[in-house]
């Protein structure tokens, strides 16, 4: 069950990661990469909302990703699991 987790946050690791490059290019309604950041947006934005109504953007940053990011980074490396992905 562990190891269920630790994939499953690993993934997400990446799928947040995505999101991340995406959002520095601009993308055109309509192509391929549009659907694509539409469903990274779709997968992120619940866990990502709730954070940036606590801590607001600072800037051009959303301090909300990085929080998320090294929680779950936290959450793996205390749950000590084996061969993450990042």
């Amino acid at each position: 069950m562990k190891e269920v987790f630790c994939s499953a946050l690993s993934i997400y690791l990446l799928v947040l990661l995505a999101r991340a490059v995406l959002s520095w290019f601009p993308v055109r309604p309509g192509t391929g990469l549009s659907s694509l950041l539409h469903v990274l947006l779709q997968l992120t934005e619940p866990v990502l909302a709730p954070v940036r109504r606590i801590i607001p953007p600072a800037g051009m940053f959303d301090l909300s990703f990085i929080v998320v990011f090294i929680t779950i980074e936290i959450v793996l490396s205390g749950l000590h699991c084996p061969a993450r992905i990042l």
